[in-house]
């Protein structure tokens, strides 16, 4: 049974095994993206956090779905070059996930069992230093939003 997201692991875009206990003690931001979604731009947002928050004990994970509206149709190659090249994307990103049904990643399993599961690309799970969700975000806000920024700041501040 999993019991934290620390218990699973995920492939990364390079398709190599990730278990995700490498970032147990760290808050993590978990987002499903998309490449040719109207909150695109995000990505840019997304890469601020990762730079300014990442010395703190911030990791931002990116996993890309074509769930909503075919919007990120491209292989893991494509969404690497596009991510490097167009947001200069250095935090971690995965390969293409279910985040929703039947096929639904095991990640986004755990994510959504108490948080529902995402109704758009570049929505945000925020995950506690143990591995537990702490709460959920809609596609429209945005990087910036000081409630995020309230809400990863607060985990920060929480004992592991």
């Amino acid at each position: 049974m999993t019991t934290s997201l620390h218990d699973l692991s995920a492939e990364t875009i390079n398709h190599q095994t990730q278990p995700l206990s490498a970032y147990a003690g760290k808050v993590l931001l978990v987002v499903n993206t998309a490449s040719e979604c109207g909150y695109t731009p995000q990505y840019a947002g997304l890469e601020q956090l990762w730079r300014e928050y990442e010395g703190r004990g911030l990791a931002v994970l990116g996993f890309p779905s074509n769930e909503f509206g075919g919007q990120e149709p491209g292989s893991e190659a494509e969404i690497k070059t596009f991510c490097d090249t167009r947001y200069r994307v250095s935090f971690p990103m995965f390969a293409k996930v279910a985040t929703k049904g039947t096929q639904q990643s095991p990640v986004y399993r755990f994510l959504t069992a108490h948080h529902g599961e995402p109704k758009w690309n570049f929505h945000k799970y925020l995950v506690g230093k143990d591995g537990q969700v702490l709460r959920a975000f809609e596609s429209k806000v945005t990087p910036e939003d000081p409630e995020l920024r309230r809400a990863i700041d607060s985990a920060l501040a929480t004992p592991a």
